[in-house]
């Protein structure tokens, strides 16, 4: 079974999350991320310049070096944060940009599922990544 959303996501909203939480303004190196993240630091390495390129996080190269946030926390969005990971995140394949279903025209389900790639995205865009913080653990 596939899912909207992957790993990468998972860890690139954790690691924005510790970021955060532990730059105080200053540079965070990766490794210590993921001594707190439980996160390979091989696969955060591939994660974050994702992150960089789309402008979430600047980073700086050697001693004192690392990452930090672009922005303040309550700017990003969790729909962001995903996308910039993710890449695409559309819930079926013919809605991804280049597929060529033969069936389009007629499709009588594609509504359903347009309909529910703008919700997703509507709420996730919706949710503040700050709201994380304050939640803590989630809680429905």
């Amino acid at each position: 079974m596939g899912y909207l959303v992957s790993t990468k996501g998972r860890y690139a909203l954790r690691m924005m999350l510790d970021l955060a939480e532990n730059s105080g303004g200053n540079y965070v190196p990766l490794k210590e991320i993921a001594e707190r993240q439980d996160i390979s630091l091989k696969y955060m390495e591939a994660i974050m310049p994702n992150l960089v390129k789309a402008g979430l996080v600047s980073a700086v190269q050697g001693k004192g070096g690392g990452y930090m946030l672009s922005k303040d926390i309550d700017e990003y969005s969790v729909g962001e944060v995903l996308r910039a990971s993710e890449g695409s995140m559309v819930p079926v394949a013919c809605l991804e940009g280049g597929f060529e279903c033969p069936r389009s025209e007629t499709c009588k389900t594609r509504k359903v599922w347009e309909r529910l790639d703008h919700m997703i995205d509507d709420y996730l865009d919706s949710l503040p990544l700050s709201e994380l913080l304050e939640r803590g653990p989630w809680t429905a």
